[in-house]
């Protein structure tokens, strides 16, 4: 959760109803589009502003200097090289890399930290530039008017694990309405993104990467399924039956094959993997939350930049996204919502509660939580059909006169009643982060090390992390295979 709310979605440039005639610089075929390459870069540069906004970059300068330079290598070898080529690391633990039109090319640090080596993270951004180099933005654009369904402006493709095996990782997906990108990310078409693997090998090919990386990638996410069905497994949940990037993806068992066979294609004498640069350049960067995200320690939520903290009910697990914080029960049915109340709402609980909820009735009561002075309402609002809606929400004023929003939140009536109790219990360990609090609110960096002969049982146990074996035999590329040599660099997590 971060200390901000979203800003409204971008709205779309007017684009011509018929389109014009333009060149594919991938195909060199005419066709027909909706979008000119300077309407592209046009909106990639706006849409760009937004996704600095919900996500942030990377602080570590050193770190976007060396995507930033591997990316305008890979651009220039490419087929628009002339276009102005952008690559940013962003401060997210989401498993993702995406790009939007007119060359911004994206990749989370959450991706980063599970690849293996320079020419796998080539492998991924190589991958982001054919969807601009082959215009793919452009295409759904012009398919989209001709479906009826109205302008689109630019697209984005972000390839999302869908996995809850990490945390922060995959929520992308499944909260689009919620993110700055909403009205940009939608899936590619299969032909599509098999030609973005094809130029991906390709611009690995010409920069002297081996095609064959781009295995290790797909082969990466695929043992982060495994992970999650395992987690699952263990927690007594449903395993899923598998994860796509996206809707209409290829599942990863598909994509493996395919690019397979493509890097297959290639012969060359491919040396240099990169791979003591990127860890290299690895260390230090934050694993998992930030602090400026709040981060997850066990059943408690510690948010350092807000001064706050919240204790998850035994059972319930906890779920930070960007948009808001979620205290989630056991049976997934029942939470408790905490996002914080945009400043222009009001400065105080009653002007909050008339702007915010806007309700057509209801009670208002005093309160304290923890200390914090409180305010529990409880009414009706009329909702966008003009129907009654019931409405519980808590608000607490937390440090540097932030007012939180807590509101619970059910499948149905019936799990609401169930859950009341423990949903209560969840918002009365709202309270300002104490001292103790503050100093265990440290975040988790990644470190590279000699690789013990204890393997991996040794490293994990000065690992803070949760499952710490399985997850650093994760983000090594060893979940369930062999080991490395012992000696061999690798990732560790302080």
């Amino acid at each position: 959760m971060r200390h901000y709310l979203l800003p409204p979605l971008l709205a779309g440039c007017l684009l011509t109803a018929c389109g014009s005639a333009v060149v594919n610089p991938v195909t060199g075929q005419a066709e027909r589009s909706v979008m000119s390459e300077q309407d592209e870069i046009a909106q990639g540069a706006q849409a760009h502003q937004q996704v600095l906004q919900e996500y942030g970059a990377v602080k570590d300068q050193r770190v976007q200097n060396y995507v930033n330079n591997l990316g305008q290598r890979l651009a220039k070898l490419s087929h628009r090289d002339q276009l102005q080529w952008h690559f940013t690391v962003l401060d997210s633990p989401e498993i993702n890399a995406f790009a939007l039109p007119g060359g911004y090319v994206y990749v989370t640090r959450g991706i980063m930290a599970y690849l293996q080596s320079e020419a796998e993270l080539a492998g991924v951004i190589g991958h982001e530039i054919g969807h601009v180099t082959a215009r793919h933005g452009a295409q759904r654009a012009t398919r989209q008017q001709d479906a009826g369904l109205g302008v689109l402006a630019a697209t984005v493709l972000g390839a999302v694990l869908e996995s809850q095996g990490v945390a922060g990782a995959g929520r992308l997906a499944s909260n689009v309405s919620q993110t700055a990108a909403a009205g940009y990310i939608a899936s590619y078409g299969r032909d599509q993104e098999l030609q973005a693997d094809t130029l991906g090998a390709e611009y690995l090919s010409r920069s002297a990467y081996n095609p064959r990386n781009m295995i290790g990638v797909i082969g990466s996410l695929k043992d982060q399924e495994r992970f999650a069905a395992d987690q699952a497994r263990a927690a007594g949940r449903e395993a899923r039956s598998g994860s796509n990037w996206l809707a209409s993806h290829p599942s990863n068992d598909q994509r493996l094959q395919q690019i397979t066979a493509l890097a297959d294609q290639y012969r060359g004498n491919y040396v240099d993997e990169g791979r003591e640069r990127y860890l290299q350049a690895l260390r230090g960067l934050t694993f998992g939350e930030s602090a400026e995200q709040g981060l997850t320690r066990g059943q408690n939520f510690y948010h350092p930049t807000l001064g706050i903290a919240l204790t998850a009910p035994a059972g319930w697990t906890i779920r930070n996204d960007a948009a808001q914080l979620a205290l989630v029960n056991a049976a997934g049915d029942a939470a408790l919502m905490v996002q914080v109340a945009p400043k222009q709402s009001g400065q105080t609980h009653d002007e909050v509660i008339r702007k915010l909820i806007k309700p057509s009735q209801g009670n208002a009561e005093r309160l304290t939580l923890n200390g914090l002075p409180a305010t529990h309402f409880v009414g009706s609002r009329t909702g966008a059909q003009g129907q009654a809606q019931r409405v519980d929400a808590t608000l607490v004023s937390g440090p540097d006169r932030t007012i939180f929003v807590l509101i619970p939140a059910a499948q149905n009536a019936t799990a609401l009643r169930t859950a009341n109790a423990t949903l209560a219990q969840a918002r009365d360990s709202f309270r300002a982060l104490s001292a103790a609090e503050r100093a265990a609110a440290r975040p988790w960096l990644l470190k590279t090390l000699a690789f013990p002969r204890g393997g991996f049982a040794q490293l994990a146990k000065s690992s803070p992390l949760p499952n710490a074996e399985a997850q650093l035999r994760l983000i090594n590329g060893h979940y369930g295979s062999a080991a490395p040599a012992v000696g061999s660099l690798v990732k560790g997590v302080d």
